[in-house]
């Protein structure tokens, strides 16, 4: 087992997933690279989290009035599941298919939309859409319910076209307009139908209900429509075809997926103006898209076995997401062994880091890399990770403390110590000014060369924990 599989697993397990310690990443390494990636997306998870457990510690879990005690609970998903990838998946469409709590005021279908997109994210494409278009929480958000025949809403026809398949550019407003048209009729139950308004609650006392989708035939425009070139008497799923087999579609979801997997993007707004950071990558998952038949999962396949993803010039070249640095950081400490009410106040954390589950600041949801960094967020982020590193109390801090004790030769060269820490942090790479801090610190805090304290490995752990490239995936 070289060093170099070692430290591509790692960057595999921090991309594909949340990151994992050394002793999962030395098993990976013994499967081989390829299998591990088939694996990832092949297998159904093999311990799934239980909702009676989950029910059992969290009774507001799944509830319509509030969002936070759903996205705690999506987060322990994160945290414990054996199969991260999905939960990575979904997060990667949430960030795209930004829906939030501020306009719903339902919790209950913002968690059923979470549930969508982790049943559907790495399937085909086309049907994530038509999924998406009737998912109650999305028909709320961008107003679908408020479009009617010969009184269109164009929020949702606008925001499939711009921030969903093909992005600025690619399409007229005139396209905007059939594509509207084609979508009257798709609304949901439990409405009031007198004052055709969205109305989120139902009449109480009998308080907010999960609402579903209905497709109203008489509310539909089934007129002739003229959308991207094409003409017909189109429906939602003729607009949602017609849009996937554009070639704007599929380098869009395929920048998506280099800025979200591989390295940090421009935000969207700017890719009209910017070419990517990588054509060639684009245009070669591009390809991958229609040979699949537009499967996602097939794209992904390609994107871990590419040479752009393997390359070390994009190691380390993201910024963790405020969701990925929590939850990342708690796989390593293993705070919580069960949900309970703690893990939510340890959740709040991401929103004091600029990111909070099911509540993006608007349609184009969150913008990623550095736009996360600023003094404010950076103080919560170096907090966070330092401290939960460094806490003793932590039962996996205990065990990488032990493994990085047992892993020591004597007398002990501070180098030896920092190149043991880094190992079991996730075989962390760092530059060689990082490293060279690293050591003066150990330098600094070791009493002895025959000996070395739980204190100071805890101290030196909890150091990394503040390093940049702790702070990068």
């Amino acid at each position: 087992m070289s060093n170099k599989d070692t430290f591509l697993m790692a960057h595999l397990m921090r991309r594909a997933g949340f990151g994992a310690s050394l002793g999962e990443i030395k098993e990976l390494v013994k499967n081989g690279y390829d299998e591990t990636v088939d694996h990832m997306l092949d297998d159904e998870p093999n311990i799934p989290v239980s909702e009676y457990m989950i029910r059992r510690y969290q009774p507001d879990y799944g509830a319509a009035l509030g969002s936070t005690t759903n996205g705690a609970n999506w987060m322990y998903r994160m945290i414990w599941s054996d199969h991260p990838l999905r939960e990575k998946v979904a997060l990667f469409w949430h960030g795209i298919f930004a829906t939030g709590y501020a306009k719903l005021a339902n919790g209950k279908v913002l968690h059923d939309q979470i549930k969508m997109l982790l049943k559907n994210g790495m399937g085909n494409y086309e049907n994530l859409l038509l999924e998406l278009s009737k998912d109650p929480a999305m028909i709320i958000w961008l107003d679908n319910c408020e479009s009617h025949k010969g009184s269109i809403n164009e929020n949702y026809g606008r925001e499939l076209l711009e921030l969903f398949s093909m992005g600025t550019g690619n399409y007229t407003e005139e396209d905007i307009k059939e594509a509207s048209r084609a979508f009257t009729g798709w609304t949901i139950a439990n409405t009031d139908y007198m004052t055709l308004k969205c109305q989120r609650d139902s009449v109480w006392p009998y308080g907010r209900l999960s609402m579903h989708f209905e497709y109203d035939p008489d509310d539909h425009d089934d007129g002739e429509k003229t959308f991207l070139g094409q003409t017909g008497n189109y429906n939602g799923e003729d607009i949602i075809k017609i849009i996937c087999e554009q070639k704007a579609t599929a380098r869009f979801i395929s920048r998506h997926m280099y800025s979200f997997f591989v390295a940090d993007e421009a935000p969207v707004p700017e890719w009209p103006y910017k070419e990517p950071n990588n054509p060639e990558a684009i245009e070669q998952l591009s390809k991958v898209y229609f040979e699949s038949g537009y499967n996602i999962k097939e794209m992904l396949r390609f994107l871990f076995k590419s040479d752009f993803f393997k390359s070390e010039e994009v190691w380390n070249k993201r910024v963790k997401s405020p969701v990925e640095l929590v939850v990342g950081t708690l796989r390593l400490t293993k705070e919580f062994n069960r949900p309970d009410r703690e893990q939510y106040f340890t959740s709040l954390n991401t929103q004091y880091m600029g990111q909070w589950l099911m509540s993006p600041p608007s349609v184009e949801g969150w913008h990623w890399g550095v736009e996360w960094l600023d003094s404010g967020t950076l103080v919560e982020r170096v907090n966070f990770s330092s401290s939960n590193l460094g806490d003793q109390k932590n039962s996996g801090v205990v065990n990488l403390i032990e493994n990085i004790k047992s892993s020591l030769n004597f007398p002990l060269e501070s180098e030896q110590l920092v190149d043991k820490s880094l190992e079991q942090l996730g075989a962390l790479k760092t530059s060689n000014n990082t490293r060279s801090i690293l050591i003066d610190y150990a330098d600094s805090n070791l009493d002895s060369r025959d000996s070395i304290s739980n204190e100071t490995i805890a101290g030196l752990l909890k150091f990394v924990g503040a390093m940049p490239e702790y702070q990068r995936a």
